[in-house]
């Protein structure tokens, strides 16, 4: 045999050898080989000209620290539909053919060297991001902020829209044997939604209003409820999404967002729903979690707000927004504050899925096998078809 071959110990196929790689924070990882499956490993990637296209993608055996997994369950998140049609979400640019997806829960098939925490069979949660571990931020516990994290679905790191794919067992988290994968799917969007709540710092029995109604916003409002926020409104543009949302935390109000109208004047509308006109400013919501990105709907999120509120932007949008209203935010020391993804989430996530404290399964609307993953983006990325939360599932059993 070469010496640029060796033998896959499952199979006894050979398997290609590959160069050590490079990290994006200059570490060597150890030497990559790919390994023979009994099924193909059918993925969706996205190209750098704005296209989608399926193709089998190579099935990598794990290193040292890392599983192999079979990803179960992905959900098609709205950042997966912007890298498809913008090739970009501000300096995060599709340079590349990109496996795309990050919101996924799979099976543990084979453990690398040096893997104690798991073993084959086990079920888990994939916290998408690789953090380098070394930086000031990282060494803080803000692995989030990590300026070298390795992000699944983020070119240039393939994601988990694909049968096989192979990821570091730190960040794979056992799901308790009453989740089920499609929820475990769930903990992505949900740990951004936790991360927001945490850094606003919800109150009982003080209102909060959630801008949009995508899937974001409703996790966004169902954990609200469970933090004992009240009253709580809920906006949107599309009148089917607020009609969900009122069957989903029937304790809601919604609001249906009046194009004819500017910021200051949806706003008002809004505060009308907080009995503003007996209570006064004191009952105007003291949280408004924005979940949109959009500009106009920050703007009147500012407004929205109380003096001496918080707006917190859980939504990504676009790199540059100029109509910020700077003096009635400092005028009303409003706190404009922002998320980047999440950090030590997981485990409380998995504790309100397992507990009872929140039931996300409502939210998933449309499921697709791995086959048409490529008819699952699309679905996802046209709002007529009243999809809420899409996933792509793999019913396979046979993997390895």
């Amino acid at each position: 045999m070469s010496p640029g071959v060796t033998v896959n110990s499952l199979t006894n196929a050979p398997i290609e050898t590959k160069p050590p790689a490079q990290t994006s924070n200059g570490a060597t990882q150890s030497k990559q080989t790919t390994i023979s499956t009994p099924l193909p490993n059918p993925s969706l990637q996205v190209t750098a000209d704005h296209n989608l296209k399926q193709v089998e993608a190579p099935v990598y055996a794990p290193r040292e620290g890392e599983v192999l997994l079979h990803i179960k369950t992905t959900g098609v998140c709205g950042s997966d539909i912007h890298f498809w049609k913008h090739g970009r979400i501000g300096s995060l640019v599709v340079e590349g053919d990109c496996i795309l997806g990050h919101e996924a829960a799979g099976i543990v098939l084979q453990c690398g060297a040096g893997v104690t925490s798991l073993k084959p069979g086990d079920r888990v949660a994939v916290e998408p991001g690789v953090p380098c571990g070394n930086c000031f931020l990282c060494m803080d516990g803000r692995y989030n902020l990590c300026e070298d994290v390795q992000f699944a679905g983020v070119y240039p790191y393939h994601g988990t829209i694909q049968r096989y794919k192979t990821h570091l067992a730190k960040w794979c988290h056992k799901l308790p044997s009453n989740v089920s994968y499609a929820e475990g799917a769930l903990l992505e969007p949900l740990s951004v939604v936790m991360h927001g709540i945490k850094s606003a710092g919800l109150s009982l029995g003080r209102g909060v209003v959630v801008c949009g109604a995508g899937p974001i916003g409703l996790i966004a409002l169902k954990a609200a409820r469970a933090s004992g926020a009240h009253p709580l409104v809920i906006t949107d543009l599309e009148k089917g999404r607020l009609e969900f949302a009122k069957k989903f935390v029937p304790e809601s109000q919604t609001y249906q967002v009046d194009r004819s109208l500017d910021a200051e004047g949806n706003a008002k509308n809004i505060r009308e729903l907080f009995d503003f006109a007996t209570v006064g400013e004191y009952g105007a919501p003291e949280t408004v979690l924005e979940c949109t990105g959009v500009e106009t709907s920050v703007v009147t999120a500012c407004y929205t707000a109380r003096r001496g509120g918080t707006v917190m932007v859980i939504g990504v949008g676009r790199e540059i927004m100029n109509n910020l209203p700077f003096m009635h935010l400092s005028l009303a020391e409003i706190d404009l504050k922002f998320i980047n993804r999440y950090r030590d989430t997981w485990p409380a996530g998995l504790q309100c899925l397992a507990g009872g404290i929140l039931d996300l399964k409502p939210l998933v609307s449309h499921t697709f096998p791995l086959e048409k993953a490529l008819d699952a983006l699309h679905t996802c990325g046209n709002f007529a078809n009243g999809s809420i939360k899409v996933q792509v599932v793999d019913e396979r059993d046979d993997v390895l």
